[in-house]
């Protein structure tokens, strides 16, 4: 997934439209054998989806699965292992390390999503896991679980205190930025660019989705402006010439933090050797 700014769920139930999903534009996409499959589809969906996989072999995608207690758990995971196209886990109402563990059996990197009061009490120990590669926040179930009243204040200021945990706590531990949760009123394309920059404020660096049409509203969230790829530009540009770590800019002080923000504004990536 690396830095996806958008991860686009497609249902498992409708192979059909994989290849649609991935020619979207979405940096990533889900299929998904959890919410999306009803009870008495998740054998066949699983078994559909396989199928797909393996006569679309060029097909790159992640799973997200059904969560560490459910029956079909350990089947979806074999299934993860087998088909080499499936590139990641995702793994819903992740709540400890153990549940972790098991996701890894596939050999493939988990992505958990942080979903009830359990998981973000053992958030940094999630995060620390090893096979762990990006955290998910999953901010609808999480106030179901909580049984909060639905867009209240309250509601709000606790989703946004589990936010900045998870950020934090992704740093800490060394993964990559985590991804935000999705944005359900589909035709709210200005409530969606909000929801985002608020997101990426926080140092989210991409977006659950669940249409096509949100895409390029969250890509454009996430890429910088002219006037912020300018100045980022004349701050390299100036640490390369004088060469110094330390310096002023428009007056500014400029030293090794700032410079670090303007590449990675310009997506500078260090010479490997």
């Amino acid at each position: 997934m690396s830095l996806s700014r958008s991860a686009l769920f497609v249902p498992a139930t409708r192979v059909d439209r994989i290849p649609k999903a991935l020619q979207s534009g979405a940096d990533c996409v889900i299929v998904d054998l959890e919410d999306a499959v009803e009870f008495n589809a998740k054998d066949s969906a699983r078994e559909n989806l396989e199928a797909f996989a393996r006569a679309n072999p060029e097909a790159r995608f992640l799973v997200r699965v059904n969560d560490a207690r459910a029956q079909w758990f350990d089947a979806d995971i074999a299934m993860c292992g087998r088909v080499d196209n499936i590139t990641g886990v995702m793994l819903p109402k992740a709540e400890n390390s153990r549940q972790i563990e098991l996701a890894a059996r596939a050999g493939k990197p988990v992505y958990p999503i942080v979903e009830s009061a359990a998981g973000i009490a053992n958030l940094a120990e999630l995060c620390r896991t090893p096979g762990v590669a990006r955290v998910s926040f999953g901010a609808l179930d999480l106030a179901l679980d909580l049984n909060m009243d639905d867009d209240s204040e309250g509601a709000r200021a606790l989703l946004d205190h589990v936010r900045c945990q998870i950020s934090i706590q992704s740093r800490a531990a060394g993964i990559l930025p985590p991804l935000d949760g999705v944005f359900p009123d589909i035709a709210n394309t200005q409530g969606l660019a909000k929801s985002v920059a608020f997101a990426k404020g926080m140092g989210y660096a991409g977006v659950l989705c669940i249409h096509p049409s949100q895409i390029a509203v969250i890509h454009e969230v996430f890429e910088p402006t002219e006037e912020e790829k300018a100045w980022a530009t004349r701050v390299l540009d100036m640490a390369n010439e004088t060469g110094l770590a330390a310096f002023k800019l428009d007056g500014k002080m400029v030293d090794m933090p700032v410079i670090e923000k303007a590449k990675q504004i310009l997506r500078v990536r260090p010479a490997v050797n």
